[in-house]
């Protein structure tokens, strides 16, 4: 076993201020326990670790495909349920691992092209941007919806800011930056009776969290067909994240994880990680881009590190005052931080089409891209397809339809047909 250094130490907690951000982030917007996501985070690393045969250096954070559907289940049917969807869809990286331990990788991909990852991502970031603007205008706390907008801009412009022109530490830290000094605004302005802020969280909560002790620390699932139709098929989407973020995660390092240990263990630790934050109650795990970033700034790829993270993360968890004061982040705070991160995710979508180079004079990609678009935020939009099965009314996602729309149009579609036409287009020139 390596002997870790001070500098390895430092490296480590580095790598955890670069996912703290984010993973703290999602159980604040869909009401999870933020101490619960930063232990389901930690361990889900180390499993994903075992997994992997230690080699990959990668971090399980909390991710944001599930947000809307998560926040939803919890607001109407509460937190275990939503649990109970999240381990579901644990389950479905399990089904995908065993066939991509017989298939291999690269017919995994062809089901899930950028055509139809690409516009699915964009969907996920369309969908929560009403959440964005709702908390960004939040009077609980200021009373005046100007104000919240204000606070909101505020703590925007700080993460802009940090993103383009901070150097070294804390440009892999904007959001975290963003968080603090929105947060240190609404300090001050409580001070000046602009607002009123609520610190009763961290006056009631405990100083060590103790599991099924302390109230909203681990909780068990419950299962429910609504719930699980809801968040699981989710899994689609961030698996082909998942092979995005391995795939740049080997480039960095240099190596081919799909070879050795192979896509097959990478998922398989993906989807245990998922399924340990649902029976504890944290918001589902995925592999973190953040964390590739930190690999490739200081160069050391040492996966000790990433170990080093979980393990910090895992006792931050356990301290629940720090927890406590995590949930009293204002609401506007938040909204400012959102308008970010969920316009990002559209973004993201935007470019893995970019990247993919598309030609969209072709009518294929345009039909698949444009029904994933107006399927998917359409019914978002709407709240979802609520279909009667027997007695009991389930209502599907826009987002799990418009992942089953893009894939069966990129099956059935034959991509021959396009150079056919291409083809009788040239004939017919020629001959005129």
């Amino acid at each position: 076993m390596e002997k870790l250094t001070g500098k390895d130490m430092a490296l480590g907690i580095q790598h955890l201020f670069a996912m703290f951000g984010a993973t703290i982030l999602v159980p604040l917007l869909t009401g999870l326990n933020p101490s619960t996501a930063l232990v389901s985070a930690g361990i889900g690393t180390l499993i994903f670790h075992l997994c992997t045969k230690f080699k990959v250096p990668v971090f399980q954070g909390s991710s944001f495909a599930y947000l809307g559907a998560i926040a939803a289940i919890v607001g109407s049917y509460g937190i275990e349920y939503a649990q109970g969807g999240i381990i579901f869809a644990g389950l479905i990286y399990l089904v995908i691992a065993i066939a991509a331990y017989f298939a291999g990788p690269q017919r995994i991909k062809k089901v899930f092209p950028p055509v139809v990852t690409g516009p699915v991502i964009v969907v996920i970031g369309l969908s929560l941007v009403s959440t964005g603007v709702s908390d960004a205008t939040n009077t609980a706390l200021t009373g005046s919806t100007l104000i919240s907008l204000a606070i909101a801009l505020f703590t925007m412009i700080v993460v802009v800011v940090c993103t383009i022109f901070a150097k070294g530490f804390f440009k892999l830290v904007p959001i975290l930056i963003g968080l603090g000094i929105g947060y240190l605004s609404c300090i001050l302005l409580d001070f000046a009776n602009v607002i009123t802020m609520d610190y009763s969280a961290i006056s009631m909560a405990h100083w060590i969290n103790i599991p099924y002790y302390t109230e909203g620390f681990f909780t068990l699932p419950k299962f429910d067909l609504v719930a699980i139709l809801a968040i699981a098929p989710i899994a689609l989407v961030t698996c082909m994240e998942h092979i995005g973020d391995i795939t740049t995660n080997g480039a960095v390092v240099g190596k081919d994880f799909f070879k050795d240990p192979g896509l097959h263990r990478t998922l398989l630790g993906d989807g245990l990680a998922s399924m340990f934050a649902g029976f504890i109650g944290g918001p589902a795990n995925t592999t973190y881009s953040e964390n590739t970033g930190v690999l490739a700034t200081t160069k050391n790829y040492n996966p000790n590190l990433l170990r080093i993270a979980a393990v910090c993360a895992v006792i931050l968890g356990i301290f629940g005052k720090f927890g406590a004061i995590l949930q009293t982040i204002p609401t506007p705070v938040r909204g400012g931080v959102e308008f970010i991160l969920f316009g990002m995710i559209s973004a993201i979508g935007i470019r893995t089409l970019a990247e993919a180079k598309l030609d969209f004079t072709h009518s294929r990609n345009l039909i698949i891209v444009a029904l994933i678009l107006s399927v998917g935020t359409g019914f978002s939009v709407t709240g979802g397809l609520a279909v009667n099965i027997g007695n009991v009314e389930v209502t599907i996602s826009g987002l799990f339809l418009a992942v089953i729309i893009g894939i069966l149009f990129n099956l059935i579609l034959p991509q021959q047909l396009e150079k056919i036409d291409d083809n009788s287009n040239t004939a017919e020139e020629t001959e005129a």
